[in-house]
């Protein structure tokens, strides 16, 4: 999730396009929160690990 908004980001940097800039933001946020959840061993959406 984190890997896709970053190249989301990208793309709407150079294409100069809002929207994708907007949703790259949100995924990286949403992946970093994630992410940081599950370093911490808290449970993500009801389940431990994510196989």
């Amino acid at each position: 999730m984190i890997v896709l908004g970053v190249i989301l980001l990208i793309i709407g940097f150079i294409a100069s396009i809002p929207v994708l800039w907007s949703i790259g933001i949100a995924l990286v946020v949403i992946g970093v929160v994630l992410a940081v959840l599950g370093r911490l061993g808290t449970k993500v959406g009801g389940r431990a690990h994510w196989f």
